[in-house]
């Protein structure tokens, strides 16, 4: 119903109504304040539905064993939340959001395949998630490792493409890196998520406090999936990168951002869409999971 319309039923249907009554000789009510005139709907988007729902740890899948290694793999966007957006040949919307937990999927079923690491999804299914809760779930699960996998948009520009991979630091590697993490930590203000008692001072704290051999790791498998992907995946150039990226401000858990490619690039957008494409992303990704962690192993003073 067009706004001009509804306008005329306002105006006029009162005085219809009004006109129908006089000719039938009947008093009309006036209304009074504090009567229930007034009709109080909930609209969708309004404060209730803002509202951040409460944290649920997800399951753990893998060995049922507390001791082997566990890996939180983040599917970026989800829900009302697209991310990036981009078109196919065919002039279909691919989104950030399906594409990313594509990948989290693969990823999850090659480490099960492979045995001997625990497995847990920030989410498996097609749900928003804040922000502030994607790290918290890998805190909360005492993960050893924290992938969050991410793909991007360049715009008008179909020639950008190309994986990156992302390790947290107050100060930008460079000005693309600023966009990208302004960009991604604004996203709960964008989709209209509120959660109660968050600080950005607790937040900045946490991070300085981050112990030292925390971030080491972190690097150290951005290293990893640099090195076993060169010669599979393509990289944009300096593909290693550093941002202040929020969900990747878990202290006491290694955490990486993998940027996996770009929609908006027809050979990223393939690999990005296909089984087949998803399988080298996966191989790739996994290869260096094992191989952080078996360093772990080997660094660990008992051996274990």
């Amino acid at each position: 119903m067009s706004y001009r319309t509804l306008l005329l039923i306002v105006l006029f249907v009162p005085a219809a109504l009004l006109g129908v009554a006089r000719l039938s000789g009947r008093d009309i009510p006036v209304p009074v304040w504090g009567r229930d005139y007034v009709m109080r709907f909930v609209l969708a988007g309004g404060a209730q539905d803002q509202a951040a729902a409460p944290l649920e740890l997800p399951p753990v899948a893998g060995p049922d064993d507390p001791s082997r290694p566990l890996v939180v793999i983040d599917a970026g966007h989800g829900g009302r939340d697209p991310g990036a957006i981009g078109t196919d040949p065919e002039g279909n919307r691919v989104e950030e959001k399906a594409i990313t937990l594509a990948l989290a999927l693969a990823l999850r079923d090659e480490l099960l395949r492979q045995g001997g690491v625990r497995v847990a999804l920030t989410r498996s299914d097609d749900r928003i998630l804040p922000l502030p809760y994607r790290p918290e779930i890998a805190r909360r699960l005492e993960a050893d490792l924290f992938v969050s996998i991410h793909a991007d948009s360049a715009g008008e520009r179909e020639e950008v493409s190309g994986a990156s991979i992302y390790t947290l630091s107050n100060a930008a590697s460079n000005e693309a890196a600023a966009r990208f993490a302004a960009r991604e930590n604004d996203a709960d203000r964008l989709n209209g998520i509120t959660i109660e008692g968050q600080s950005a001072a607790v937040s900045t704290i946490l991070v300085e406090l981050s112990q030292q051999r925390t971030q080491e790791d972190a690097l150290a498998f951005a290293g990893l999936v640099l090195r076993e992907g060169e010669k599979t995946l393509p990289f944009i150039p300096q593909p290693r990168r550093a941002a202040a990226l929020a969900v990747l401000r878990a202290p006491d858990v290694p955490s990486v951002l993998f940027e996996s490619g770009f929609v908006t690039n027809l050979t990223d957008r393939a690999r990005l869409t296909t089984r087949e494409g998803r399988a080298q992303y996966a191989q790739v990704l996994a290869r260096a999971i094992r191989i952080h962690f078996a360093r772990r192993s080997e660094a660990a003073p008992d051996g274990g």
